[in-house]
């Protein structure tokens, strides 16, 4: 994860490269370059989720073809969870300030930051899987359960996300929960 701060701050202009080198400026530039990551994450989270919430709507779509309505409402639970997951990762505070804005970023902390970022990006996996499955379920007696997995692996993207905002507000590092 350290190469997308390393892109973000690899594509400073020459003034700011310059102010940078000045003790009084350093800490703000490095500020603003890590907030600069963090919104760069978080979209690229959110498109990625995004790609997969439209996927369920497919799924939606395809059962009311297929006259499986009664499970359109179960698997609009999942499509609900994903949607404000999807939606609570575009809107947060880019770089939340209480984390951002000290000079000296704990690195330790910022892993630990990035490690949640990295969960984040191995859920979508799992939730395509599971998006996957529910599309090899459809008109099966699998289809129940395929909904009722990826219901909760949108209520878990909603949890890991709440986890980080957590580490990032209070300076903690839970991740082991």
């Amino acid at each position: 994860m350290s190469d997308l701060f390393d892109r973000v701050t690899a594509e400073g202009d020459v003034f700011k490269k310059i102010l940078s080198k000045l003790p009084v400026f350093s800490g703000y530039f490095e500020r603003q370059n890590r907030r600069a990551a963090d919104k760069l994450m978080r979209e690229t989270i959110a498109n990625r989720f995004e790609e997969q919430w439209k996927r369920i709507s497919s799924v939606q779509r395809s059962l009311i073809s297929e006259g499986g309505i009664q499970y359109v409402d179960d698997l609009e639970a999942a499509a609900v969870k994903l949607r404000q997951f999807i939606d609570r990762v575009r809107t947060a505070s880019y770089g939340y300030a209480g984390f951002f804005d000290s000079i000296k970023v704990n690195e330790e902390e910022l892993a630990q930051i990035y490690d949640y970022d990295l969960k984040l990006l191995n859920l979508v996996d799992e939730v395509s899987r599971a998006i996957d499955n529910l599309e090899a379920s459809l008109g099966t007696e699998g289809l129940a359960a395929s909904i009722r997995h990826l219901v909760s692996l949108a209520g878990d993207c909603v949890e890991a996300f709440n986890r980080r905002s957590e580490v990032i507000q209070s300076g903690e590092t839970p991740l082991s929960q």
